[in-house]
Protein backbone atom coordinates (compact mmCIF):
# COMPACT_ATOMS: atom_id res chain seq x y z
CA UNK A 1 0.00 0.00 0.00
CA UNK A 2 1.07 3.60 -1.07
CA UNK A 3 1.26 6.50 1.81
CA UNK A 4 -1.01 9.32 1.00
CA UNK A 5 0.76 12.25 0.96
CA UNK A 6 -0.97 15.95 0.17
CA UNK A 7 0.44 19.11 0.47
CA UNK A 8 -1.49 21.91 2.07
CA UNK A 9 -2.73 24.96 0.21
CA UNK A 10 -4.62 27.88 0.73
CA UNK A 11 -7.64 26.37 1.18
CA UNK A 12 -7.03 22.27 1.90
CA UNK A 13 -4.87 20.94 5.02
CA UNK A 14 -1.97 18.70 4.21
CA UNK A 15 -2.70 14.97 4.47
CA UNK A 16 0.52 12.52 5.59
CA UNK A 17 -1.13 8.91 6.04
CA UNK A 18 2.08 6.50 6.43
CA UNK A 19 1.17 3.18 6.06
CA UNK A 20 4.53 2.18 7.71
CA UNK A 21 4.40 4.05 10.45
CA UNK A 22 0.59 4.26 11.26
CA UNK A 23 0.52 7.72 11.67
CA UNK A 24 -2.09 9.50 9.85
CA UNK A 25 -2.36 13.68 9.77
CA UNK A 26 -4.38 15.98 8.93
CA UNK A 27 -3.35 19.59 8.81
CA UNK A 28 -4.42 22.66 8.26
CA UNK A 29 -7.19 25.08 7.32
CA UNK A 30 -9.85 22.79 5.05
CA UNK A 31 -11.90 25.37 2.76
CA UNK A 32 -11.74 23.70 -0.38
CA UNK A 33 -14.03 24.94 -3.38
CA UNK A 34 -15.14 21.44 -4.14
CA UNK A 35 -15.27 19.52 -0.29
CA UNK A 36 -16.01 16.01 -1.86
CA UNK A 37 -13.62 16.07 -4.11
CA UNK A 38 -10.54 16.38 -2.07
CA UNK A 39 -11.63 14.53 0.45
CA UNK A 40 -13.10 11.68 -1.55
CA UNK A 41 -8.82 10.13 -2.44
CA UNK A 42 -8.62 10.72 1.89
CA UNK A 43 -11.73 8.29 2.38
CA UNK A 44 -10.71 5.92 -0.28
CA UNK A 45 -7.08 5.53 1.22
CA UNK A 46 -8.89 4.97 4.63
CA UNK A 47 -10.94 1.86 3.27
CA UNK A 48 -8.19 -0.12 1.83
CA UNK A 49 -5.87 0.43 4.78
CA UNK A 50 -8.65 -0.42 7.04
CA UNK A 51 -9.42 -3.84 5.97
CA UNK A 52 -7.78 -5.12 8.73
CA UNK A 53 -7.40 -4.00 11.39
CA UNK A 54 -4.82 -2.00 12.64
CA UNK A 55 -3.02 0.05 15.51
CA UNK A 56 -2.59 3.82 14.69
CA UNK A 57 -2.03 7.31 15.56
CA UNK A 58 -4.67 9.98 14.40
CA UNK A 59 -4.15 13.60 14.45
CA UNK A 60 -6.07 16.00 13.04
CA UNK A 61 -5.09 19.91 13.92
CA UNK A 62 -7.42 21.57 12.17
CA UNK A 63 -7.36 24.89 13.38
CA UNK A 64 -10.65 26.34 11.02
CA UNK A 65 -13.08 24.32 8.69
CA UNK A 66 -16.13 25.29 6.68
CA UNK A 67 -19.76 23.44 7.27
CA UNK A 68 -18.97 20.72 3.72
CA UNK A 69 -15.35 20.08 5.46
CA UNK A 70 -17.07 19.50 8.89
CA UNK A 71 -19.25 17.20 6.61
CA UNK A 72 -16.17 15.59 5.64
CA UNK A 73 -13.91 15.27 8.50
CA UNK A 74 -17.45 13.71 10.37
CA UNK A 75 -17.43 10.81 7.85
CA UNK A 76 -13.51 10.42 8.27
CA UNK A 77 -14.49 9.77 11.87
CA UNK A 78 -17.62 7.77 10.68
CA UNK A 79 -14.61 5.46 8.78
CA UNK A 80 -12.43 5.59 12.07
CA UNK A 81 -15.59 4.27 14.29
CA UNK A 82 -16.21 1.46 11.61
CA UNK A 83 -12.59 0.52 12.01
CA UNK A 84 -12.14 0.71 15.90
CA UNK A 85 -15.87 -1.62 15.95
CA UNK A 86 -13.48 -3.83 13.77
CA UNK A 87 -10.61 -4.68 16.41
CA UNK A 88 -8.48 -1.43 15.15
CA UNK A 89 -6.49 0.00 18.24
CA UNK A 90 -6.74 3.90 17.40
CA UNK A 91 -5.14 6.69 19.23
CA UNK A 92 -6.83 9.77 18.07
CA UNK A 93 -5.69 13.30 18.43
CA UNK A 94 -7.51 16.92 18.20
CA UNK A 95 -5.07 19.15 18.56
CA UNK A 96 -5.62 23.32 19.01
CA UNK A 97 -4.06 25.77 19.89
CA UNK A 98 -4.91 27.17 23.36
CA UNK A 99 -6.48 30.76 22.25
CA UNK A 100 -8.95 28.81 19.59
CA UNK A 101 -12.52 28.03 21.75
CA UNK A 102 -13.82 27.24 17.76
CA UNK A 103 -11.04 24.45 17.37
CA UNK A 104 -11.39 23.71 21.18
CA UNK A 105 -15.66 23.23 20.78
CA UNK A 106 -15.12 21.14 17.15
CA UNK A 107 -13.09 18.77 19.24
CA UNK A 108 -15.70 18.13 22.31
CA UNK A 109 -18.57 17.52 19.51
CA UNK A 110 -16.18 15.04 17.67
CA UNK A 111 -15.78 13.36 21.54
CA UNK A 112 -19.75 13.18 22.29
CA UNK A 113 -20.40 12.13 18.64
CA UNK A 114 -17.55 9.57 18.85
CA UNK A 115 -17.60 8.53 22.93
CA UNK A 116 -16.13 5.02 21.50
CA UNK A 117 -12.87 6.76 19.82
CA UNK A 118 -11.72 8.37 23.09
CA UNK A 119 -10.33 11.08 21.35
CA UNK A 120 -7.97 13.26 23.13
CA UNK A 121 -8.62 16.80 23.73
CA UNK A 122 -4.74 18.33 22.95
CA UNK A 123 -3.54 21.74 23.07
CA UNK A 124 -0.78 22.91 20.88
CA UNK A 125 1.02 26.14 20.74
CA UNK A 126 0.96 26.58 16.83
Amino acid sequence: MQNLNIEATKYTPKIDFNFETNSLKIVGKSTPENTFEFFEPIKSWLGEYFTEPKEAIVTFNVPYFNSSSSRAIYDVFDILSDAHGEGSKLTVNWEYNENNENAEESGEEFQEDFEELSINLVVVNT
